[in-house]
């Protein structure tokens, strides 16, 4: 990589889900590539100061790429955040909406007047566990024909933030919301056991395991719809962004972080079995569960591009958080990508 300015740290932070980036981390292909130019690259998330464990969430860190769920990018970009969008990853996932196999709630309909349970994080600058949750519920209800006003919300309040604490790690699993995030994260699963309320919505590879454990009813699957605008959500599409400051300053090392991330999904297409375990390490669950969330072929659906209906869909997301007033102001997707480290990528994969 050749650039016209030094970059001493690449600060790097991804979700707990499957990313191009974070299987790029755990095969040390993003180290090797930025030891090379003498750049160290840096956890954000493993940091010892909350101030930049935060940046995961409000994008504040010069030079620094983030890989994952949508919401905080979309936040940090709504309050002026000078960040773009270098790629969209789209790795379909379970969205479910679940209730006790007792409650006589069979499907969306029966819903109507019931008791919905939804996280609710007030310490926290963005709740994308209230916006996911809601995005889901919102989708499946508009599918009958009905809408949020037709369930009774009923919160569960969490306290702390998301980054009370540093990730922990332990036998190659980060544990990415440090010990406080941990104990809130299902509050609302607790109050469905309980009685308190009629369904929930929970998503991804721990939403199918605690499906199986405690029994419960899957209602719908809005991860699983054909339409892509219902499927869209936090994680679909995940965005891939950096700060402006790298890419304006540091454009050849945007490109080679994009590369390897791009590298890194391509591999996984033709190792399934490792990539499998790559990606129970990425989200603290386990093989089999992985393949439940994601499906069979979750090696197949690391690609990280600039796609039509990646795009549509997170503008249509985009709306969604300004509608419901998750965001402050609303944002153009269209605006807020760069094309250029991509174009770069692709210009280079044609001549080699």
């Amino acid at each position: 990589m050749s650039q016209s300015l030094q970059l001493d740290t690449l600060w790097y932070t991804r979700c707990p889900v499957p990313t191009g980036l974070g299987i790029a981390i755990q095969k040390g292909w993003l180290k090797e590539a930025f030891h090379v130019q003498k750049t160290e690259i840096k956890s954000l998330r493993e940091s010892n100061d909350q101030a930049v464990r935060e940046s995961h969430f409000d994008h504040t860190l010069q030079n620094s790429v983030r890989h994952g769920g949508n919401i905080p990018a979309i936040w940090a970009r709504s309050v002026g955040r000078e960040t773009r969008v270098i790629g969209l990853s789209w790795a379909d996932e379970v969205q479910l909406i679940l209730t006790l196999p007792n409650s006589g709630i069979k499907n969306v309909k029966d819903l109507k007047g019931k008791k919905f349970g939804l996280p609710k994080w007030e310490k926290v600058k963005i709740d994308f566990a209230r916006a996911q949750a809601i995005r889901g519920l919102e989708n499946a209800l508009k599918l009958e024909g009905l809408e949020v006003s037709d369930v009774e919300l009923i919160d569960y309040v969490v306290d702390g933030s998301y980054s009370d604490s540093p990730a922990i790690q332990a036998a190659g699993t980060q544990l990415f919301g440090g010990s406080r995030r941990a104990g809130g994260r299902n509050a609302e699963l607790v109050g469905l056991l309980r009685g308190e309320v009629d369904a929930i919505f929970l998503k991804g590879a721990h939403a199918v395991e605690q499906a199986y454990q405690f029994g419960l009813h899957t209602v719908i699957d809005t991860g699983s719809h054909p339409d892509p605008l219902i499927r869209a959500n936090n994680g679909t599409p995940r965005t891939l962004t950096v700060d402006q400051n790298l890419i304006e300053n540091h454009f050849d090392s945007t490109v080679g972080l994009l590369n390897q991330v791009i590298r890194a999904e391509e591999w996984a297409w033709t190792h399934p079995d490792e990539t499998r375990r790559f990606l129970a390490h990425e989200t603290n669950s386990s093989e089999y569960w992985i393949t439940q969330a994601y499906g069979n072929d979750a090696h197949l659906r690391l690609k990280t591009d600039l796609s039509d209906i990646s795009i549509r869909a997170l503008q249509d997301f985009t709306d969604f958080l300004w509608r419901w007033k998750f965001i402050p102001n609303q944002v153009n997707v269209l605006e807020w990508i760069d094309v250029r480290p991509f174009e770069a990528v692709e210009k280079h994969k044609s001549v080699a």
